[in-house]
């Protein structure tokens, strides 16, 4: 039993830009992209800013200039209703362009992911005339009735030295797998990749909990731990501590204002007299009154 709700999607989003890094600056990453007004949303769109640019990634392989990204958590179904449903999004995608056909049909490709295969789907696809083709491990390309290039990315089946991002959001983590996602870490050196990569451990960790618990026993597995979580505890503490400080200080504060106000002093002498005190401007001691 978990004590807590794994945030799968954040952690999605993260590994999915840590994925296309070697590509990131042709890119353009939405996450949670609003469709319209109403509520709905794309879990992640990913536009190429060049057309003529090739992703490296075997998952960026297929897309072409406007790239819906969904994702199924292991607990999400990936059945023949998610699967229109993400086609019904491309299309609404497609019609909310700024002018009429701004965004090509033949320019929207439908990225499903999810870890586990989905049995059912593709037995859907063999039993209603779909083609199912594998270009590459764990990537499947769907051609039949839908109106947009599709391809299902099975994440538990894609090459775990290729996709370690990807492959660790599981709930099926073994000891070597965060070992590796740790090591990974370890030799990220740019601020932003290592915060997208904090993202996708704690999801990994989150989902792993009581494995995790398990490895604390190992020395190297705690020390690895520590180093890569460290920076972020302690960034954490400070701002708590910044925090804390914040509070007192308004406390201070007000406590200054009441007992001015008792001696009978105005609150334009008060606030003259609180700005010179605590170094305030203006419109922060305006707040007070």
């Amino acid at each position: 039993m978990k004590d807590r709700k794994v945030q799968w999607h954040p952690g999605f989003v993260a590994a999915m830009d840590l994925e296309l890094a070697e590509n990131r600056d042709a890119l353009v990453f939405e996450k949670e992209y609003n469709l319209n007004t109403k509520p709905l949303e794309i879990d992640l769109l990913v536009i190429k800013k060049e057309p003529s640019v090739r992703i490296g990634n075997e998952i960026g392989a297929f897309f072409l200039g406007h790239n819906i990204m969904e994702y199924k958590s292991p607990e999400d179904h990936l059945d023949i209703d998610a699967f229109y449903k993400s086609l019904a999004y491309a299309g609404l995608y497609k019609a909310y362009g700024e002018t009429v056909d701004e965004r090509k049909e033949d320019d929207i490709t439908v990225s499903l992911l999810r870890e586990a295969r989905p049995e059912g789907l593709f037995q859907y696809f063999a039993g209603h005339g779909y083609t199912v083709s594998n270009p590459y491990q764990g990537i499947y390309y769907i051609k039949g009735k839908n109106m947009f290039p599709v391809q299902v990315v099975v994440t538990g089946e894609l090459d775990k030295a290729e996709h370690t991002w990807l492959g660790a959001l599981s709930e099926k983590l073994k000891k070597e797998d965060i070992t590796e996602l740790l090591e990974k870490i370890r030799r990220l050196t740019g601020k932003n990749d290592r915060e997208l990569a904090d993202s996708v451990l704690e999801v990994s960790i989150g989902a792993n909990r009581q494995a995790v618990e398990e490895w604390k026993g190992d020395a190297s597995m705690c020390q690895a731990l520590m180093e890569i979580m460290e920076p972020q505890l302690l960034l954490r503490d400070e701002e708590k501590i910044n925090e804390g400080l914040q509070k007192g200080l308004q406390k201070g504060i007000q406590g200054t204002i009441d007992a001015l106000r008792k001696f009978g002093h105005g609150d334009s002498e008060i606030k003259e007299t609180i700005i010179e005190e605590y170094g305030l401007s203006e419109g922060e001691a305006a707040r007070y009154f």
